[in-house]
């Protein structure tokens, strides 16, 4: 199936409330995330952002894409497609609409994280072309204000 012509854009201010019941929609916050700081944080900084894709110039947002990079690798997060509008092929133009923003600032690698319980979505990235990395993943919670403590 050939999907429609998606417009992608930088989000606005005026943007974020949708953007974020979008999220809560596709079930990607959790209770330790903060969507709006995340989105403060992702745009107050020429080395992120977040693209939003709508249909028309006038149409709800269906689906978006915070990306980044640290200098070296690019990384997505946060991508998702409105429910109603999954299996439409619009996963692939929001990551191509990610790997592109990425190309223009000169990153040459993407990485992306996937929760290890989400089978569907990595089987989804290995048929666009990721191949699963033989890292390990180890973090740190260094927020003194972890919400997880509550």
């Amino acid at each position: 199936m050939d999907p429609e012509t998606l417009i992608f854009s930088t989000i606005a201010e005026s943007d974020i409330p949708e953007i974020i019941a979008l999220w809560k929609l596709c079930g990607l916050i959790r209770p330790w995330n903060d969507p709006d700081r995340d989105i403060n944080m992702a745009l107050s900084t020429a080395s992120s952002t977040i693209l939003a894709a709508r249909k028309n110039s006038t149409a709800e947002i269906i689906s978006s894409v915070m990306v980044g990079y640290d200098g070296h690798r690019g990384y997505v997060y946060y991508v998702c497609v409105h429910p109603d509008e999954q299996s439409k092929g619009y996963g692939r133009k929001v990551m191509q609409a990610a790997t592109t923003w990425l190309l223009e600032q000169g990153v040459w690698k993407l990485q992306l994280l996937v929760r290890g319980s989400n089978l569907g979505v990595v089987e989804f990235y290995k048929s666009i072309g990721f191949d699963q990395s033989d890292c390990v993943l180890l973090e740190k919670w260094i927020d003194p204000d972890d919400p997880r403590k509550l």
